[in-house]
């Protein structure tokens, strides 16, 4: 016999977080911020047997539609196996029961089941489950699945990289790319620094992110957000936020630049002077290209240390940590000094951090699965993939209705309004 029970803060998370599925989106926390930042009200509930014992959970956030009709969305999902058809079926059979008992026209879920999965050399991995039994057998419960959508259509993004941190760190590098990892050794060289910042930096965080807003064509949150999202995780001892800030001291920066500048003349000065063989010829003119562009670089940094002085944060990325993983949520950029590449060294600092955490995944949350030109999303996708995690694909987005008539009449007026929300964002942030 089972039984949908409501969980206190403490059981809730110690049974989430302990298990091999659980998801930031799924904890306490999450639910905690979505009431005080996306006007919902979340219920903490767990699927009991006859002895008491948790079997299943899941967060379930109860949304205000119209006509006092509600609908409930449970972010990635309930916390349970999804092997097992039987349990799936009678959390299903409660949840319909609980979600009737408070008006609601539907419920939403999108669980964490990778129904594909390929390495960084984009070779396909076996899974060790059958996800199209999972997928039938919710198919056959009622569920209606929204599709094998390409983009970010879905609540959650339905694709992502994730790397394994079981791997040595020197492992998770040389899967990196060429070019990342050049990149982020001459991030190193001109003296770049990751720091950890605090409460007090979410000011900066929130600039940068409204620089990246303007540049990739996206609408991001206010400061008060993020703080709320700060101040919530990191109010909660099973959850975590941390703000990494990727910094350039311009002095130290044009200081390693003068020096290489200094080595460089001495090479050049050592040369002899006439009768130079073809391979002392050549060395010379590969020294003048470098000593020419180094003076240049020197020139450069002087003048963006005159005009925007000489301490500048030019990266700042926001992370989440909940039971065995970490997640990037989200990640700020200036448009000066792209050529420090300190964006680079940045993820590579949270990635060493998830990984002397002893957490078992680093996800980069949010990938694209539709690679056309056009697409606005690509560079990110392709920026992410740099970093050589596994490319996963998740199940997608299944919904339960349980008022038929009010359904009909909310999917006809949802993509109006939604269609006026945007326009109207977007419409306030250039007026701005």
């Amino acid at each position: 016999m089972y039984k949908l029970i409501t969980l206190d803060k403490t059981k809730y998370d110690n049974f989430v977080k302990s298990h091999n599925k659980s998801h930031f989106l799924q904890s306490y926390s999450w639910g905690e911020f979505c009431k005080a930042k996306k006007d919902v009200t979340p219920y903490y509930l767990g699927l009991v047997d006859s002895n008491n014992k948790i079997v299943a959970a899941c967060l379930l956030l109860q949304k205000y539609v119209f006509l006092n009709y509600y609908y409930f969305y449970s972010p990635r999902g309930f916390i349970i196996d999804y092997n097992d058809s039987k349990l799936v079926k009678i959390m299903t059979r409660e949840i319909i029961k609980f979600t009737k008992s408070k008006k609601s026209i539907f419920f939403v879920i999108d669980p964490d089941i990778i129904i594909k999965k390929y390495n960084y050399l984009d070779e396909q991995i076996k899974l060790d489950y059958n996800y199209k039994k999972i997928f039938n057998n919710l198919k056959d419960l009622g569920y209606k699945h929204l599709g094998f959508t390409k983009n970010f259509e879905t609540r959650q993004p339905r694709y992502s990289f994730r790397i394994d941190l079981g791997q040595d760190i020197e492992d998770i590098k040389n899967h990196f790319s060429k070019t990342t990892k050049k990149r982020i050794e001459k991030s190193k060289k001109l003296n770049t620094s990751v720091e950890i910042g605090t409460k007090k930096d979410i000011k900066t965080f929130n600039n940068l992110m409204s620089l990246t807003e303007v540049r990739k064509d996206f609408i991001s949150y206010d400061e008060d957000y993020y703080e709320t999202l700060y101040d919530v995780f990191n109010g909660n001892k099973n959850t975590k936020a941390i703000l990494f800030l990727g910094k350039v001291n311009l002095d130290k920066t044009i200081k390693t630049l003068s020096k290489d500048l200094k080595r460089v003349s001495n090479q050049i000065s050592i040369l002899p002077i006439d009768n130079l063989s073809k391979s002392a010829k050549n060395k010379l003119k590969e020294l003048t290209k470098q000593k020419e562009h180094l003076q240049s670089e020197i020139i450069k940094f002087k003048e963006y240390k005159d005009k925007y002085g000489n301490n500048l944060t030019l990266s700042a990325h926001f992370i989440v940590q909940y039971g065995n993983k970490a997640w990037v949520l989200f990640a700020g950029n200036h448009n000066i000094l792209t050529e420090t590449y300190v964006n680079y060294h940045t993820y590579f600092e949270h990635i060493k951090y998830a990984k002397n955490e002893k957490l078992d995944i680093y996800d980069q949350f949010g990938a694209i699965g539709d690679f056309s030109k056009d697409n606005p999303r690509l560079g990110v996708h392709e920026f992410k993939k740099k970093f050589g995690g596994d490319y996963v694909e998740f199940i997608g987005e299944f919904t339960y209705v349980t008022n038929k008539l009010i359904y009909f009449i909310f999917k006809r007026l949802v993509p109006i309004y939604r269609n006026h929300k945007y326009k109207k964002t977007k419409k306030n942030k250039n007026m701005l």
